[in-house]
This record gives C-alpha cells, structure tokens and sequence, in this order.
C-alpha cells in the first residue's frame, strides 16, 4: 500500500503550487481610475496628472499615490462611489485630451505577482456593466464585395476589346450580357484568366447571351470571415474609446458579435462610440501658390489642414481627394528597411486604378495623408436651476499625418512612413481597419447589469459555497470518519487547483461559473463516496483491511471513469457550442471534474495509504 517516494513527492508538489496560485483570490481588486493618453505611446504627463490629483481632492475624494505603468497611471480609491466621483472629476479638468477609465486594480503582493500568480477575473454579471449582441448582415457584405469585381469585369472586358451589353448583379452573382455567342465566349476566356474566383456558367435567353458568375463557397466563406474579423477590429477600435479594462468583444456564431463592458452603466455612451467612424483620405499638395500665407483663407480648390500634433506647419491641400478611406482594404504596421515604422496599405480595385492614375502624371508632387475622424466632445454646463448638465457634440477632426514626395506610380499596395513609434504606426494600422464597418450591423440584444446587483451576486456565491462545503464535510466526517477527512482535505484541495487554473488560464468567474464551482464540490466527494462505500462492502466480505482498501479503489475506478468522462465530454460540447452564462458554467465544471479526478483518488489514496500502510493489525475507521 506504500506509493513511490518520487509519485508522492510529485503530488505534494502539485498541491503546494496550486495551493500558492490560488493565493490571489483571498486579495480582493480594489476600485481605481486609469489615465492613459488619447492616442497610443502618449504617456500622462505630470501637469496632467497634478490636475488630476487636484481635481480628485477638490471633489472630496480619498485617494492613495498614483501608480505609473507603462503609457497610462493607476489612482487607487476606497469604493465604487468614490470611484465614479473621482471620474468625473477627472474628465471635467483633462477634457478630451485623455481617455480616463473605470479599472479594478490588483492588491496581490509583490511575492505572488513575482510568480505571476493572478486571481480570477469577474465576468459581466458579477462587475457590472452593458452587454450588446449585435447582427452582421453578411449578405451586404457580399453584395459590396460583388459591385467591386463589377468594376473589374468592365475594364477586363474593354481592354480585351470584347463587346458586351452590361455586367448586373443579381440573388445567385453577376450577369454579364453579350449580344453574340460569339462575344460570350471571348468574354468567357477573359474571366476565366483574370477571376479564378467565379464559377461560370452560360445560358441564352431573349436572342441575348449570358455567362452566369458564382462566387466559389470557399471565397464567400472568405469574403464573410473576412467580413465579420473587419467589423470586430472595428468595434475593438471603438470600444478603446470608452477606456474599459478587459471589455469582451468576441464573435458569436456565424455572423454575430458580443460585445461585454465592464463597469460602463451608460447604454446610450457605450452605442454612441459603437458608432464611431474615422477614415483617411489621400490628397495632392497644392503646388500652384507659392508661399500662401496660413493665416489668410485658403485660395479656391484648397484647403488648409493643421498638422498632427501640429507638428510642423498646417499644410495647404487640394480639395478633391485622390482616394479616400472606404478604398482601404487592408492596413498592417510593420518597419522599413531603416527599422523605421510604417504603415502597408492595400486599396481595393477601384482605388489601386484611381492611385495609379492620379500618380503616373504627377511624379515628384508632393502627396498627404488626412486622417479624418469623427468624435464627440463632452461639455458641461448648468441649465436655468443651477444643475449640472452634460451635452455631447459631435464633431469632426480633420489633420495631416504624413507628407511625403511621390517617387514612382503608386498602385494598390504602398506605405505610409514618417510616423513617431511603433505603437502610433499600430494604432494608425488598426484605425484604418477599423475605419468603416465591412457590412452592417444593428444591435439584437442589449442589457445592463448594476454593480449593486453584481455584488450581491458575489456575495450570494461565496455564502452557497461557503454553506456548501461545510454541510459536505459535516455528512462525510460523521459518515466516513477519518476516511470522510481525508475527503474534505482533497475537496478543499480541488478548490484550490480549481481556483489556480482559472487564474492561470484567465478564465473569467461568472455567476453560473459559481454554480459550477459549488456543483464541483458535490462532485469532487462522489468519487469519494463510492470508493468508500465498496470499502465496507469488501469489509463486511470478510477481506483483511488492507485487502479491502485496494479493492475498494480498484474496482470503483472504472465507474468513477465512466461517469467523470461522460460529463466532461458534455461540458466540452457546452464550451464549444456554448457562449454567455452557458459556457461560463461548462468551464468552471470541466476544469472542477478534471481536477476531483486527481483529488479524490490520487490523493485520498496516498492519505490512506499513510495512515494505514505501515500497520500490521489495523481497525478502519470508515
């Protein structure tokens, strides 16, 4: 009945390290405000954060020392009240210049986080906050994809010389019409070289020809994925706006997308930036005016544009625009060859051809980057009583990123270069991604959770717990004795390994993950009580204690494996099908019934293995 030295060893160790990882949890977040700069790798600077500081103190709020990290600074406060007090507070005095979010920060000690042990994240319903299901509307996404290739197929066609009577779009593609066979079929080589993704087909009707065009299914799978990662870049743009810490966008389904801030209480905010747009435009230099004069209006076709971060001088453009934003079909940051950052752009058809002909005779002009984007300015005012009032103007921002001389013809693909660092060459990337939306989308289902109500959740938890395992180690001491403590030590700690693996992994703890916790403890004794049962039945048999232990672990083990296996094949399926409370339920039971696998026989039988091993004439106590 003895186990290895090193298997025991081995179970120790498992224990104390998932015993120390789930040591964060006993050290609650503590309710803060987060300053970070309203555009990325602008730190907060000390002017700023003096103004902070004050208007916090002027507000009557306690705080403790402002903590720097990284781009942003972390102010502590004493609860959730003083939290958005200190908010408000702060984003009167800094104004539109930083993004000043609601955050939770950690108390784990310096010791834990050297390990980089961390506690479980709360979900939605337990912090708070706005919940939206939002619908993409895919067949758009199409639809816009197919009036691209429309402009295509009429200049293949042209430039191949081949007469056609028109290119519509209709539910099953395009239609391309020709007035001979003779013409559909020249027409039909020329698609054939130049747009491997159609499937084509031909049919006459009404002394007319047709080739019949048919996206393949693995580009429509393409063109909607694409579609949906799009439109989530784009929301992930816009929910950076409202500064919240671990806000959840992720995609739902096929064509689906949620979107969970934490702490945000203001529905009405929260869609506002939802509907954020900003885009870019590129435009010619004027060169027809030699030094105009910046104060002076601007000549007719022109316009002055202010610099970014003005930078240098504003800079006198050209009204029409060469290509604009909704051209852009794809944008990544990255380095030049001097390790410098840049920005790769890839325009659609349409705009590569617009690029091309705009720069083939304008060699050597200089050509600038508008980054136009539209926000909303918060003022607060008293009305005619004296009380505060919040007004929200929309507005929009117009300024110069880059000015740089066109060396060669521009096609679909070229760089933007000249910005500042790495992050702003990131960010500028992803706002260009983000800058319009793929397909449309309309809100399915939106919620608000209060933090009262999250807090009463947590609390409801912890006591069911709490209750609950008291009441499981009462009936398995009384009924099993030592054996019964040997049980209530391995479910304690399957809490633990729990706890540390959802800390680990940053799964976050919802309120059905409660009830998947409290359903584990029941769980992490059934094992237990099965194995002991047979104990007594082998007992009662007339097999020798010894005898009876092995038996009784052996010949439970097959059940025991049979019915953990087959709830965690269900609670697989429920995480993979699953999403919102349903998932965050299956989660928390999968990694409760992997875990009581290893507790409640491996460890238990070690216990009984040391208490009965070495012992020669022995009565159970069971």
């Amino acid at each position: 009945m003895r186990n290895p030295l090193w298997k025991e060893l081995l179970i120790v160790v498992i224990l104390l390290v998932s015993v120390v990882y789930s040591l964060p949890n006993l050290y609650p977040d503590q309710p803060a405000v987060q300053l970070t700069g309203a555009s990325a790798g602008v730190s907060v600077s000390e002017e700023a954060l003096n103004q902070a500081e004050s208007a916090i103190s002027m507000a009557g709020v306690k705080f403790k020392t402002p903590e720097r990290q990284k781009d942003s600074v972390l102010i502590r406060l004493s609860s959730a009240e003083d939290q958005l007090r200190a908010q408000d507070a702060v984003r009167r005095v800094l104004g539109d210049n930083y993004v000043v979010a609601l955050n939770l920060a950690p108390t784990t000690p310096g010791w834990l986080k050297a390990l980089h042990a961390n506690p479980m994240k709360l979900g939605l319903d337990l912090r708070g906050g706005v919940h939206f299901l939002l619908q993409v509307d895919l067949e758009k996404a199409v639809a816009v994809r197919l009036e691209s290739y429309i402009n295509d197929i009429r200049t293949h066609l042209r430039e191949a010389k081949v007469q056609y009577r028109g290119v519509q779009q209709d539910s099953e593609g395009l239609l391309v019409k020709f007035d001979t066979a003779q013409d559909r079929d020249k027409g039909l080589d020329v698609i054939h070289g130049n747009f491997p993704d159609f499937q084509v087909s031909t049919l006459a009707r009404e002394n007319s020809f047709y080739l019949r065009l048919s996206l393949l299914p693995a580009r429509l799978r393409e063109i909607s994925d694409d579609a949906l990662n799009q439109n989530l870049n784009t929301i992930r743009s816009r929910v950076n706006e409202l500064g919240v810490a671990e806000a959840v966008v992720q995609r739902q389904g096929a064509n689906r997308i949620i979107v969970e801030l934490p702490g945000v209480q203001d529905t009405a905010e929260a869609k506002r930036v939802l509907g954020r747009t900003a885009t870019l435009e590129f435009r010619f230099v004027d060169w027809s005016h030699e030094n105009p004069d910046p104060t002076a209006p601007p000549p007719p076709g022109t316009e002055w544009f202010p610099f970014k971060d003005n930078a240098q001088a504003p800079v006198l453009l050209q009204k029409h625009a060469i290509v604009t934003g909704d051209r852009v079909s794809g944008a990544h940051s990255g380095f030049d060859e001097y390790s410098r950052p840049q920005v790769d752009i890839n325009l659609d058809g349409q705009g590569g051809r617009l690029m091309t002909d705009a720069t083939r005779t304008n060699l050597y002009r200089r050509m600038a980057v508008l980054f136009v984007e539209q926000k909303m300015r918060t003022l607060y005012l008293k009305d005619a009583q004296g009380k505060d009032l919040i007004v929200r103007q929309p507005y929009t921002v117009k300024q110069v990123i880059n000015v740089a001389t066109v060396q060669s013809v521009l096609g679909s693909q070229f760089r933007i270069t000249g910005l500042d660092s790495p992050a702003e060459a990131a960010e500028l990337a992803l706002l260009l991604r983000a800058g319009s939306l793929a397909a449309p989308m309309y809100f399915v289902e939106e919620r608000t959770v209060g933090p009262s109500l999250g807090q009463e959740n947590i609390d409801k938890g912890v006591r069911s717990t709490i209750l609950g395992l008291l009441l499981v180690m009462v009936f398995m001491i009384a009924n099993y004795r030592i054996f019964g403590l040997t049980a209530v030590f391995a479910m304690l700690m399957n809490l633990a390994i729990l706890m540390s693996l959802m800390g680990a992994f940053g799964a976050a703890l919802s309120l059905p993950g409660i009830a998947g916790i409290v359903l584990s403890v029941g769980m992490s004794v059934d094992a237990n009580v099965l194995i002991f049962e047979r104990v007594r039945e082998e007992v009662a048999l007339g097999l020798s204690p010894h005898a009876a232990i092995i038996a009784g672990y052996e010949r439970a083990f097959t059940t025991i494996l049979d019915s953990n296996l087959s709830i965690l094949i269900v609670a697989s399926i429920l995480i993979a099908l699953g999403a919102g409370p349903v998932k965050g339920f299956a989660v928390t039971l999968a990694i409760g019934i992997i875990a009581s696998m290893f507790t409640a026989i491996t460890v238990t039988r070690t216990l009984v293995n040391r208490i009965y091993g070495t012992r020669r004439s022995v009565r159970l106590s069971i």
